[in-house]
């Protein structure tokens, strides 16, 4: 009979940032991109360059008409906030975003209700940034000179 192995302990692993003190912040960015036809919401680590995780209002509603609601972004929101907490991350810094460009400079409906539900989940909120693409001098707007006739 062959000589019986002997089973190596599995080391249990830490998700999220291995070696925080007491009492101590752990920072990540919240990148919301709310246009009015979803809300985004991604989560990296303070480099931007690690996605924790990435959920959209259309992940959590059937209808389409509703992606951008507020109540699709406020489900995806505290599904964010869920995760984060698991990793093991207290704080955020928030970086919020429009379509720009030649689109509309202001947020879709979904922004104010996905930052609302990420406060009232218990995460700590640093800096909001508005990243919204604004440009020095844009490419023709869409409709031509005279605008839209309806």
């Amino acid at each position: 009979m062959a000589p019986k192995k002997e089973r190596a302990e599995k080391e249990v692993i830490k998700l999220g940032p291995q070696n925080v003190r007491e009492g101590e912040e752990v920072f990540a960015v919240a990148h919301i991109y709310a246009s009015f036809n979803d809300t985004f919401i991604h989560v990296t680590d303070l480099s931007g360059r690690e996605t924790l995780v990435r959920v959209t209002g259309g992940m959590k509603v059937k209808a389409d008409r509703d992606e951008s609601s507020p109540y699709a972004a406020m489900l995806a929101a505290q599904d964010v906030a869920a995760r984060c907490k698991e990793l093991g991350i207290t704080a955020i810094h928030i970086k919020l975003r429009a379509t720009g460009g030649n689109g509309t400079t202001n947020p879709g409906p979904g922004a104010q209700a996905a930052l609302r539900a990420l406060a009232r989940a218990g995460l700590k909120i640093g800096r909001i940034e508005d990243v919204t693409p604004i440009p020095t001098d844009s490419t023709r707007k869409p409709q031509g000179r005279r605008g839209r006739r309806l």
